[in-house]
């Protein structure tokens, strides 16, 4: 039986940031394949700060280029920080790397993702729009997901985010444990789908997990240029929105921002449709 060639495409969530194995990152993914149940040619073609439009512009034609059997496809936290965030463009691109690959007869995995915000615990006003967003993102994904049959795995809530034990440092990305947790319960979905023989991946970590005065140098250091990056860039829009917040707050008028979400998601997701039939 020749090799399963599986292809993971992403951010740093998939690159595996967050459980340090030797000098790089191992990851969800890479966890996964021991439990695939047969020889597998892994390729790891995920990049840390990626968004949507890297996946379909870079990762996509290089993925594809592979011939691959499994494809994941776990995106969109980044996209939610940037102030050029755009739940239509999102939702093209999805929709577009999401064809391709089931097109060439590959598996799909997918993901919804958790509010960076409450993860970062930045106030409510704040927190907020940045929640709205990944509501908006993981809506998109799961119709998406659904449309395209992918094998969809709902992190976005659960136990599991409100565990310190699962994440790292920066309470962005998970620690060694909440990767084995993520490859555990994709390993859960493809078995029952009859599409992993392979016992599943242990849930126990492997390694110690990193001392607080490790963590607190890692957030002085790496983690310190990863927050002024994304202020850089997101955080003027995000005081403005957050100010929008508190102004509908006041007046008792909140409900319409979330309306005014779904109505958007609602119009990227037609718009989607009558392309197809167009």
């Amino acid at each position: 039986m020749s090799a399963l060639r599986f292809v993971a495409l992403g951010d740093s969530l998939t690159e595996g940031v967050g459980d340090p194995v030797g000098d790089g990152w191992r990851g969800w993914a890479a966890l996964l394949v021991g439990g695939l149940g047969r020889s597998v040619e892994f390729t790891n073609l995920a990049v840390s700060g990626a968004q949507t439009r890297d996946v379909l512009e870079r990762q996509l034609p290089a993925g594809l280029a592979l011939r691959p059997d499994v494809v994941s496809v776990v995106i969109g936290v980044n996209d939610t920080l940037r102030c050029t965030f755009d739940i239509h463009a999102v939702a093209a691109r999805l929709d577009a790397v999401y064809a391709a690959v089931t097109a060439q007869g590959a598996v799909l995995l997918t993901a919804c993702l958790p509010d960076p915000g409450a993860m970062l615990g930045l106030p409510g006003a704040l927190a907020s729009p940045l929640a709205r967003r990944q509501r908006a993102v993981n809506s998109v994904v799961h119709a998406l997901s659904e449309r395209y049959g992918a094998v969809h795995l709902h992190a976005a809530e659960g136990a599991w985010i409100s565990d310190r034990a699962m994440w790292s440092a920066d309470r962005l990305h998970p620690g060694e444990r909440g990767h084995r947790q993520l490859a555990v319960r994709f390993h859960a979905l493809l078995a029952e789908a009859g599409l992993a023989a392979g016992a599943a991946p242990s849930a126990e970590p492997e390694f110690p997990v990193p001392t607080r005065s490790a963590s607190l140098l890692w957030l002085a250091t790496a983690g310190t240029g990863w927050v002024a990056r994304r202020c850089t860039d997101l955080l003027p829009q995000l005081l403005r929105l957050a100010a929008d917040e508190m102004r509908h707050r006041a007046r008792g008028t909140s409900a319409r921002l979330d309306l005014g979400t779904a109505a958007a998601v609602s119009a990227a997701l037609s718009a989607l449709s009558v392309s197809e039939v167009a």
